[in-house]
């Protein structure tokens, strides 16, 4: 039966509507007045300064929902995104600033270094679930602390930069300019939109936009899209038919590790100066954990998952207004958190909602007709 589309529409929507109101009585019980915070909102969330900084946000936050929706689909939880990431981009950047190649190919490479590390982390999670029954939740969230480490063990043991070298924080050498993305700035420009001056638009928003192509398009227009659907919606189904769902396992991860590897690079590859490397302060952390919160925002579908990250990313955009109007940065996140508990919610409803419809549809079809309609022997 199909779905009432009018019903998946109003979730999303009476889902925001009621964040907003409970952040609204939050706001109202502190002291603080929610029109104050939706005046900043409408004055400065549309600038186009705090437009870059959410475009610029959005991008990693979308790879991030991504890679952990590839895993929902399938009904795999790879809570192990967040260490993928962060050892994925230290080796990545350690290897890009070890080589010179030509800028098209020295760009590749990078974003084939941290794909394959990625793939290969998640890949341990995946063959543990395959083969000897381990929950990933449980192998992958402690991957994570294994990551950091390690990451830390490489970063102060090999990759490091001479001491003193660069000032600030402990990082990998600077890339070299033929490894960086360019900035889109002059782009922006020639199309009429000026930016404010020290405004920088990553071009990193294109690979977040490939990616979510790719994604579309593997899921939902490939065989192994289709197996991958069938064997987390109904794993012994799939299984008669010839799909072998130990392979899909590890595959699945392997696959949410190697998207999970470019969550980290957007600012490991700007072309900012020697901002272009590897540092505790250029590949932010949390950003695993937030891409499972947009993939439940976005319901796993790549559109969802944009709007997810856009709308995560404008709330991060508005902490530096509102801290500047005296109001409490804090609600961006108890709207983030409302919001994802809003979207769980709405949705489940709706999905009750949608099984008495299609059981109450099933018992007229199955009922007899009357006996008047019935026809004379």
């Amino acid at each position: 039966m199909k779905k009432n589309w009018k019903l998946q529409a109003a979730a999303p929507i009476l889902a925001l509507v009621g964040a907003a109101v409970i952040a609204g009585i939050i706001l109202a019980a502190t002291g603080n007045d929610p029109g104050d915070v939706l005046q900043v909102i409408v004055d400065d969330g549309f600038e186009t300064r705090r437009v870059v900084d959410t475009l610029n946000r959005a991008a990693p936050y979308y790879i991030a929902g991504v890679a952990v929706a590839i895993g929902f689909k399938m009904t795999l939880f790879n809570i192990g995104v967040e260490g993928q990431y962060r050892l994925a981009a230290l080796v990545a950047a350690w290897a890009g600033a070890s080589v010179n190649l030509p800028a098209p190919l020295h760009v590749l490479f990078i974003l084939m270094v941290a794909v394959i590390t990625g793939a290969a982390w998640a890949a341990i999670p995946g063959l543990l679930r395959a083969t000897r029954g381990v929950h990933e939740v449980i192998s992958s969230i402690m991957l994570n602390s294994i990551a950091l480490g390690l990451g830390a063990f490489l970063l102060h043991r090999w990759f490091r930069a001479p001491a003193g070298e660069y000032p600030g924080a402990v990082g990998t050498e600077v890339l070299p300019t033929p490894g960086r993305l360019p900035l889109l700035n002059g782009l922006v420009e020639k199309l009429g939109v000026d930016l404010p001056p020290g405004t920088r638009l990553q071009s990193y928003i294109f690979i977040a936009l490939i990616i979510g192509v790719a994604y579309h398009l593997v899921i939902s227009r490939t065989r192994f899209g289709f197996d991958l659907r069938a064997s987390g919606s109904n794993p012994e189904a799939a299984e008669a038919s010839g799909v072998d769902p130990k392979r899909m396992v590890v595959v699945t991860m392997v696959l949410s590790g190697a998207v999970a590897g470019l969550i980290g690079l957007n600012n490991v590859m700007s072309n900012v100066g020697d901002q272009a490397r590897y540092t505790d302060v250029s590949v932010v952390g949390g950003l695993g954990f937030t891409g499972i919160a947009i993939a439940l925002l976005g319901r796993n579908h790549p559109v969802g998952i944009a709007l997810g990250a856009l709308l995560w990313a404008f709330m991060d955009a508005l902490q530096t207004p509102l801290s500047s109007a005296q109001l409490p940065k804090q609600i961006t996140a108890i709207l983030q958190g409302v919001a994802v508990l809003s979207v769980v919610i709405a949705y489940e409803v709706v999905r009750r909602i949608e099984q008495r419809q299609q059981a109450s549809s099933l018992r007229r079809d199955s009922e007899p007709p009357p006996a008047s309609e019935v026809a004379p022997a």
